[in-house]
């Protein structure tokens, strides 16, 4: 029984010299001059900066920057009917916050209603392109038609045919001439 004694009695002292010699080592340790910072979350939004001396530290957080983000569009396209007159390139700015709400400067006003001079332009181009398929589906019947409806088997799938493409250029060709005589683009 003294042996079993002796062994826990000796098993304790050595490990609280165990316990006291990592106590002691971690006393030993050099410490930083400078404050231990917690560093608030981050994601691609936000920023901070942290100013450290040896009297404190100074946080300076921001959990929404940029606060205004800009996403620009360019489109390419193609003028008068195959691409004849050239082409045109269309750029536009949208401005928006982080949770998409657009900005004033965008070109739609806060509640999301259209401008007055947006109004005139869609307006322009739907009147040109009724007038222009008008003009084109005629022309179509008149010159086309007769043409290409004496094609045997197929003569009236052409014909159609014929008259639906010069609806379609027309109309298109309406709209483009009346937002260009607008101003708009």
């Amino acid at each position: 029984m003294w042996k079993t004694t002796a062994k826990w009695i000796g098993g304790g002292l050595g490990a609280l010299l165990v316990v006291a010699n990592i106590g002691a080592l971690g006393h030993l340790k050099p410490r930083s001059q400078f404050p231990q910072v917690n560093l608030p979350p981050v994601n691609e939004y936000s920023t901070f900066r942290i100013q450290a001396t040896r009297d404190g530290y100074n946080i300076e957080y921001i959990g929404n920057d940029p606060r205004i983000m800009t996403d620009e569009t360019n489109v390419d396209r193609q003028n008068g009917v195959f691409g004849i007159n050239g082409s045109t390139r269309t750029q536009s700015t949208r401005q928006f916050t982080q949770d998409s709400r657009r900005n004033q400067e965008g070109g739609v006003d806060p509640e999301g209603k259209l401008n007055a001079e947006q109004i005139a332009c869609i307006e322009a181009a739907g009147g040109g392109r009724a007038q222009g398929a008008i003009v084109g589906g005629s022309v179509a019947a008149g010159v086309v038609v007769p043409a290409v409806s004496s094609i045997p088997y197929v003569g009236w799938l052409a014909a159609g045919w014929a008259t639906l493409l010069g609806t379609e250029w027309g109309g298109n060709m309406g709209a483009e001439v009346n937002t260009m005589i607008q101003g708009c683009l």
